[in-house]
C-alpha cells in the first residue's frame, strides 16, 4: 500500500470559499419567513451553482459602468417630463 501525498487530498481555495458561501446562503434560506427573501436566496443558490448562466461585460460591449449616472438622470428627467 502506497501513502497519498496530502496534495492529492487538498482542496482548492475557490471551492472552499464556495462551499462557505452556499452554506451561509442555505442556513439564510432555512431561517427567513418572508417569501421575497426565500425567493432571492433560491436564486442565489442557482447563480452560485450555475456562475455560466450570469452575465458578463463582453454581453454588454455598449454599456459603459461610469455613464451609470448619467443613465439615471437621464430617465429621471424623462419620467417628469411624461
Amino acid at each position: 500500500m502506497t501513502a497519498i501525498g496530502i496534495d492529492r487530498l487538498d482542496v482548492p481555495l475557490a471551492a472552499v470559499e464556495l462551499q462557505v458561501v452556499c452554506e451561509t446562503t442555505r442556513k439564510a434560506l432555512a431561517k427567513t419567513n418572508s417569501p421575497s427573501d426565500r425567493i432571492a436566496y433560491a436564486n442565489d443558490l442557482f447563480l452560485l451553482a450555475h456562475p455560466e448562466t450570469c452575465a458578463t461585460d463582453a454581453d454588454y460591449p455598449d454599456w459603459v459602468a461610469g455613464d451609470l449616472a448619467e443613465q439615471i438622470r437621464a430617465s429621471n428627467l424623462s419620467r417628469r417630463t411624461r
